[in-house]
């Protein structure tokens, strides 16, 4: 016969009551009272079942995660296995699962997340991204299911909990930044112009280049897949101009990846010919050569929020909407350089 409810309460010297609690993680349970059910838990090899729970409770202590699109973008991309690890963190905190919906298309991802809901496979959804126009989103607040998203939403922004960097902020700063090196030239790389992320950073560096007294040039913006591909793309057709950069804002790490493999293969030298600065401060920011100057924006803790917001929402579905901004800071590298 099995480890039971009773045989952990017997040993760790509480009611079976108390057990349930714990394992529910109730807050009115001690810390200590916790950790010696915990322990108690262990050492007989005891494990919940989760299942028969969920039933009970008429919930799946499952969370479901949204992807932006094309798995080519989120598996290759460091930032999505990042920012999962943060939602995972928050999830194991309270025991729940995450359950993830890609797909190939928008309409395959919609799909998806139809079956998630309507087959009452999750109690709560996070889009990993905040898009200009969104079915999934609409269809979310249509059936009043609780969400939250990573990203400012486009539209019902006091309306929706959502977990975000000041990008707006951010991309001026950058901006400013190479602006104080000299550069006056300086182009713009911006992911899916559907995503409000590259709107946001775009606006922070046209707010820039304005308040500099620096007119906009069309040609020196341009909108790339969140691939390293994306940034080869873009950088041979700047370099193209008859008048190329002197600098780049590139709006992610990996595109950034792209942008020195193709300015080291046609012999431009960074930063001595161009300067450049990118976002999310990966891992190979640092390993590249040069290394990248990057806004670092905390994508493990954009993630852990969301966790916990969601969580919140699917336990009190009171929990008033909450817009969480995560900080981020410019970390300086060998990347840029006075013209």
């Amino acid at each position: 016969m099995g480890i039971t409810i009773k045989d952990v309460a017997k040993l760790a010297n509480v009611a079976p009551s108390t057990v349930s609690r714990v394992i529910a993680n109730n807050p009115r349970i001690s810390e200590k009272t916790k950790e010696k059910v915990r322990e108690a838990m262990r050492e007989l090899g005891y494990h919940p079942n989760f299942i028969a729970r969920s039933l009970a409770n008429q919930s799946t202590q499952v969370l479901g995660l949204i992807t932006p699109g094309s798995t080519d973008v989120f598996f290759q991309n460091p930032f999505f296995p990042t920012v999962l690890r943060g939602i995972s963190e928050a999830a194991h905190e309270k025991q729940y699962a995450v359950q993830l919906t890609t797909g190939q298309t928008d309409e395959e991802i919609y799909e998806g997340v139809v079956q998630m809901v309507q087959g009452g496979r999750v109690d709560g959804v996070v889009l990993l991204y905040s898009r200009v126009e969104d079915r999934v989103l609409q269809y979310l607040r249509e059936r009043h299911f609780p969400f939250v998203m990573i990203g400012k939403p486009y539209e019902f922004v006091e309306e929706i909990t959502h977990v975000d960097n000041d990008n707006f902020r951010a991309a001026k700063d950058v901006t400013e930044y190479l602006l104080g090196l000299g550069h006056e030239r300086i182009a713009f790389i911006g992911g899916n112009r559907e995503l409000v992320v590259t709107v946001e950073r775009l606006l922070g560096y046209e707010k820039a280049l304005s308040d500099a007294g620096i007119a906009l040039k069309e040609e020196y913006i341009l909108y790339e897949e969140f691939l390293k591909e994306g940034g080869q793309e873009a950088v041979c057709e700047l370099l193209a101009l008859e008048e190329p950069p002197t600098a780049l804002v590139v709006i992610d790490d990996l595109m950034t990846l792209g942008v020195l493999n193709t300015l080291s293969e046609v012999k431009v030298k960074v930063p001595t010919d161009i300067s450049v600065v990118s976002f999310n401060n990966v891992l190979f920011a640092e390993m590249a050569s040069p290394g990248i100057t990057s806004v670092d924006i905390n994508i493990f803790d954009l993630g852990y929020q969301a966790g916990k917001s969601i969580i919140q929402k699917v336990e009190n579905p009171t929990e008033p909407t909450k817009r969480i901004i995560v900080p981020y800071n410019i970390v300086c590298r060998e990347s840029c350089s006075k013209i």
